[in-house]
């Protein structure tokens, strides 16, 4: 009987680095990272709040802007705290379920907030190309449907990773060289042909958020066709400036993603620890700007905020 020459374990924890090759700068990284992630919390936080409690504010833009909200709360919420313990007390330690769980939850946001942008792209297409039917196309029943269907097709997509993991045999190391657990991160721990997850892990996910960024593409280029066919100058410009929120939303979640995702795969002379450092400002500069934006451009958002401060001061 042949014995295998390594043992074969299933870690009961893993060992996060933080970020490899910065580890005399930890402290002074978490002070951006703390402010970064208090701001992001307390700003989609207000978010929701507002778009809870103003009437003004139950429209299908506003709830899809409070689901952003809290998806990029619980993005930032699943890494964050733990990256700060990192750097503050050396808690790197991590249960294998614990990291496993915190993995589903970072891939899961993501896919979700591709999939919230498209359906506000969605909302912008209807509001301004068949303004006439916008009540009776956009009804609570379709925002319902349209929540449940985002949502089930995060879960759905990222859950078979969960089984992709649990069936690798680890026997290299727990030392996980980052801040927080990733798919392809603890895959490469593994003893094992992990070929399935490199495929499942870079195809499934990214066709679902190409798929996205096409359809959004296409809803820009007939809602700006629209807009241009306006016979005045002050409508096409209130169209526009109902859309520039969130091609601002669009673009701050897209374009970092991609160019994270394409350095990460691709980028093999950028340092490792570059790579980390970019990943763990993806997490916190989106979810920490949307409200900022939206609070920005958008008037209602602006008035139903100072309304809700001055009934505050005043209580």
């Amino acid at each position: 009987m042949i014995e295998n020459n390594f043992t074969v374990f299933h870690p009961t924890v893993f060992v996060l680095l933080g970020i490899p090759g910065l580890e005399n700068y930890h402290v002074w990284l978490s002070i951006p990272f703390c402010l970064m992630y208090v701001m992001a919390v307390l700003g989609n936080g207000v978010l929701v709040l507002v778009v809870l409690t103003e009437r003004s504010l139950h429209e299908p833009m506003y709830i899809f802007l409070s689901m952003l909200a809290g998806t990029d709360i619980l993005l930032s919420t699943t890494t964050v705290p733990k990256a700060l313990a990192i750097f503050w007390f050396h808690a790197g330690e991590i249960a294998f379920d614990a990291c496993i769980t915190q993995m589903f939850f970072i891939h899961v946001a993501f896919v979700t907030e591709s999939g919230i942008l498209l359906a506000m792209a969605f909302d912008r297409y209807v509001a301004i190309c068949t303004p006439l039917r916008y009540t009776t196309i956009l009804t609570s029943k379709m925002i319902g449907k349209l929540s449940l269907a985002i949502w089930g097709r995060s879960i759905g997509t990222i859950f078979p990773i969960i089984f992709l993991l649990k069936r690798l045999p680890y026997c290299k190391t727990n030392i996980i060289p980052h801040s927080y657990c990733e798919h392809i991160g603890v895959a490469r721990l593994a003893c094992a042909d992990i070929t399935i997850n490199i495929w499942y892990g870079f195809s499934v996910p990214m066709a679902s958020v190409l798929v996205d960024v096409a359809l959004i593409g296409i809803s820009y280029t007939l809602i700006l066709h629209a807009v241009f066919l306006l016979p005045s100058q002050e409508a096409r410009h209130k169209a526009l400036n109902t859309c520039g929120s969130h091609i601002g939303v669009i673009l701050l979640f897209f374009i970092p993603s991609f160019f994270t995702f394409l350095t990460h795969r691709f980028g093999k002379n950028i340092p490792h620890h570059v790579h980390i450092l970019l990943a763990n400002l993806y997490v916190l500069i989106p979810p920490m700007l949307n409200p900022i934006i939206y609070g920005a451009k958008t008037k209602q958002i602006r008035d139903s905020m100072a309304r809700m401060f001055s009934i505050m001061v005043k209580g």
